[in-house]
């Protein structure tokens, strides 16, 4: 699994472990990462888009990283005490972002963070992180197995979703549509674990006139499902292009609840990621990976009803090179 969702709520055997206390967040959350993640990170571009009239696209691509995931981790770095070390499980993204804002921490020495890796992680994405000065540790052979390691480590464990400061970093691009884009808005992201989509909700809920529409992977339906029974559940995950939003959710994680009510919810299939994948080259010469590309099929695929301006968000680039060019050509 990516970034979208990681279960280590659980032991590797299945059985329950302690739930995690995870504050929801709210507006003085968002507005503390405002401020940690625009002192950093300028606003991503905003382009326009054939999909409908009006529509933009929200350039998360343009992130140092390649991914939206930066903002979060810039936010939940900034809300560590004071020289306390964070701990956190990734094979692409979320530990790219938590690399990158390791590297740009001005407190003393710096920040002291460790990214827990699976060993089949993505090379491409290790090597990334690896540049950054982290502790890379690879542990077990399943991203839930990474994350229950990750748990166990001494310093605060930071989650890709589950994290009131992550959640509130990821909807700082709500912030930045304030500035880009006026009047009532329909805007549609990816949901893996849900962070993306919970903190552009808590934007909306301030900014008023806003819908949020989040995009599952058909093969992997954690954050629906749960929201369905009220409560965390665990659902088939299949392989999938868009492997940043494959897994199940941590025990008790506070993502379902902020959508529930909130955002409509839909799924996209990986031949459609891969005609948005395409459709993004043709059209705008944009490399996107599958997880960035599922707000677009979405709608490509008429699955989304807009309320005024659409706004999309194109959540990252991190594709290999073979896996970009299998789907370029309908492989």
């Amino acid at each position: 699994m990516g970034d979208g969702a990681l279960c280590g709520a659980r032991a590797v055997c299945g059985a329950r472990v302690n739930v995690r206390a995870v504050r929801t967040p709210g507006p003085g959350d968002l507005e503390h990462a405002w401020r940690a993640v625009s002192a950093v990170l300028p606003p991503t571009p905003v382009v326009a888009s054939g999909l409908a009239p009006g529509a933009l696209l929200k350039l998360e691509t343009f992130q140092p990283t390649g991914s939206f995931k930066v903002r979060g981790a810039l936010a939940a770095l900034a809300a560590l005490p004071d020289g306390g070390p964070a701990v956190t499980a990734s094979a692409g993204n979320h530990g790219l972002g938590m690399g990158f804002a390791a590297s740009r921490a001005r407190r003393g020495a710096g920040v002291e963070v460790t990214v827990v890796v699976p060993t089949g992680a993505s090379q491409a994405k290790l090597d990334g992180i690896g540049a950054f000065p982290v502790r890379l540790v690879r542990h077990g052979t399943t991203y839930e197995e990474a994350e229950a390691h990750a748990m166990g480590l001494p310093g605060t464990y930071v989650s890709p979703y589950n994290d009131p400061a992550v959640i509130a970093g990821q909807g700082t691009i709500g912030r930045e549509l304030d500035g880009q884009a006026d009047g009532p808005l329909t805007v549609v992201a990816p949901v893996g674990g849900g962070g993306l989509v919970a903190g552009l909700c808590l934007w909306a809920g301030l900014r008023g006139g806003v819908r949020v529409v989040g995009v599952e992977s058909a093969r992997s339906r954690g954050v629906s499902a749960s929201v369905a029974a009220g409560r965390v559940v665990e659902v088939p995950v299949g392989d999938t292009i868009a492997d940043g939003l494959a897994g199940n959710l941590e025990a008790g994680s506070v993502t379902p609840g902020m959508l529930a009510g909130t955002a409509r919810l839909t799924s996209v299939t990986d031949a459609e990621i891969r005609a948005a994948l395409r459709r993004l080259f043709r059209e705008h010469g944009l490399v996107a990976e599958g997880s960035g590309a599922a707000g677009v099929a979405a709608v490509l695929a008429g699955k989304v009803e807009a309320e005024g301006r659409l706004a999309v968000i194109v959540s990252g680039r991190n594709i290999t090179a073979s896996a970009y060019a299998r789907a370029l050509s309908g492989g």
